[in-house]
């Protein structure tokens, strides 16, 4: 079983959580990653450029110059895509459907990859749940950053992980996920600390592991991250 350190807000060492190997086994190739990230990418745009053609500007329709005297190629109206604030040549539009559906068990085998191998390469730390939390009445960036220092994870993109609030449902259904402030004040304090960001393990996608340098991850969002990937 691999070990991962515990650390509390001080940058102490408190212990160590234990990991199954079969969660770091998985058979996941590199162009299954690459699809998953690329179809990421491009669902992430919005696809809302939109220009006008010469038909669609609103323009006067009249001659720029008289048709012949004037030793000028001849012209027809200020619309034309050649004059200033004219129409746009073969310019985007708006396009639609243009969402790649992500297969859940690709997704989920593809986070698992990733987070195995932030693991095995030792970029991943757990932090004591209420560290993120409890500590904070107010925001005290400070605080985080000493935080950083002591563990060495200031200069490169880090990832902060919280576990989310969920609420029990009839019949032994599924938890539903629900709103919760909890993590507002840590949020704050991060804020100013360049490189640095916050997501729950809800949320958390495979370009979220891959673009951090370093990830800290609470005990609890941990346990939910080994169920919402198992």
């Amino acid at each position: 079983m691999a070990q991962l350190k515990k650390f509390n807000l001080k940058g102490e060492e408190v212990g160590s959580l234990e990991i199954e190997d079969a969660f770091l086994e998985v058979d996941a190739n590199s162009q299954m990653i690459k699809d998953y990230i690329v179809a990421l990418r491009r669902n992430s745009r919005q696809w809302s450029a939109n220009t006008k053609g010469r038909s669609e500007v609103v323009h006067t329709t009249k001659k720029p110059h008289p048709q012949k005297g004037t030793g000028n190629a001849r012209q027809g109206s200020l619309v034309s895509p050649q004059f200033r604030g004219g129409g746009i040549v073969f310019g985007p539009k708006p396009k639609f459907d243009q969402h790649i559906r992500i297969n859940r068990k690709e997704r989920r085998l593809a986070v698992r990859h990733l987070l195995a191998e932030k693991i095995k390469e030792g970029r991943l730390s757990i932090i004591e749940d209420g560290a993120l939390t409890q500590t904070f009445t107010r925001p005290k960036t400070k605080m985080v950053f000493s935080f950083m220092e002591k563990r060495g994870f200031t200069g490169r993109r880090l990832l902060f992980v919280g576990e989310g609030a969920y609420e029990s449902t009839e019949n032994n259904a599924s938890p539903r996920s629900i709103f919760s402030e909890k993590y507002d004040v840590f949020k704050m304090s991060i804020r100013n600390i360049q490189k640095t960001n916050f997501v729950l393990a809800s949320n958390l996608s495979g370009y979220d592991v891959i673009v951090a340098h370093r990830m800290v991850v609470t005990e609890s969002a941990f346990v939910e991250l080994k169920k919402l990937l198992s």
